[in-house]
């Protein structure tokens, strides 16, 4: 036991480590092109406005309905009857909780729900890997389509933002094998028969209809994110309407690659300097820095429109007794 505590704080303190040092060089970097960009950066409007609540809420608004999928999602793998109010209210606590390094507070907020639910812990476990890998799937390949053609990058060169580009669809592939129903099933089950020592029901996974389905239903909340990042856009710089949806995408992969940074809580910085990369062929690199760091702000606060939807939901009266 004693050497086991000694694994585990080590492990704590090598993963405590690299966060610190991905955030150290990342913050280096950003504060260093901020400064040399200061006089450019002091000449831009920072008035809130209409505009700016509207992105506030779209930012907000994303998480409710990624909750409501995965609430449709766990009822129908479940057959049991998950509220809606009730998803939201499980998912938006997961949400709070992804400033915890890896998706761990995420994931075990879930499966504590499940267990006090009388629901599978393993069934909803597995809804929770469905849910990220068809979000960062989503967050990946229509967008990446989309700058591809508007000239944005090139993943054959080393232009600016290619680089990043090429790490995130590396992660498409174990992605996609989540996704295809044989794949995921032969690869759980191999977990399940070491650890539990019995198989998964197979009724615990998509089916290849189910799946795509929810492939596509999940990139709704994807476009309100990328909605949300044109309308700061517009609040504060001149941008052209041909350059909406590029922008968008280009916010969307951001958070994508942000997700993929597991050591860093919420991608901190990651997300900012992917997006400054991809958003400079269509903005100056002042501004596009000052959009990154307005959105990551406003993120912020959508996110405490988050905690207060998550406490009006926990005064409401819930039904999950009845329905377990």
């Amino acid at each position: 036991m004693p050497s086991q505590s000694r694994a585990i704080t080590r492990s704590r303190g090598v993963r405590a480590l690299v966060t610190v040092v991905v955030l150290a060089v990342v913050g280096y970097f950003f504060g260093r092109s901020l400064a040399q960009n200061w006089d450019a950066v002091r000449q831009i409007d920072f008035t809130v406005d209409g505009w700016s609540v509207v992105a506030v809420v779209l930012f907000a608004l994303a998480v409710p309905v990624s909750g409501l999928l995965w609430g449709r999602m766990t009822a129908e793998l479940s057959g049991t009857d998950v509220q809606p109010l009730e998803a939201v209210r499980v998912h938006c606590l997961s949400w709070l909780l992804k400033y915890v390094p890896g998706q761990v507070g995420s994931a075990v907020n879930k499966v504590a729900w499940a267990a006090g639910r009388g629901l599978s812990k393993t069934l909803v476990l597995i809804t929770f890997v469905y849910e990220n890998a068809f979000l960062l799937i989503g967050s990946l390949v229509p967008t990446t389509l989309v700058l591809l053609l508007a000239g944005t990058v090139d993943l054959g060169t080393g232009r600016a933002g290619s680089t990043p580009l090429l790490l995130a669809f590396a992660s498409l592939i174990p992605l996609l094998a989540l996704t295809n129903g044989p794949v995921f099933r032969f690869g759980s089950n191999l977990l399940a028969r070491r650890a539990l020592h019995r198989e998964i029901p197979a009724e615990y996974f998509l089916r290849w209809t189910q799946a795509l389905r929810y492939q596509l239903l999940y990139l709704l909340p994807r476009v309100i994110n990328g909605a949300g990042f044109v309308a700061i856009a517009v609040a504060m710089v001149d941008v052209a309407p041909s350059a909406y949806l590029p922008l968008a995408c280009a916010y969307i992969i951001a958070g994508a690659v942000g997700i993929l940074a597991v050591f860093v809580p919420s991608g901190l910085g990651v997300r900012e300097s992917v997006l400054v990369l991809l958003a400079a062929a269509y903005l100056p690199t002042e501004q596009a820095i000052v959009l990154a760091l307005v959105a990551r702000l406003y993120a912020t606060v959508a996110d405490a429109v988050v905690v207060a939807v998550y406490g009006i939901l926990r005064l409401t009266p819930r039904k999950e007794t009845a329905t377990s």
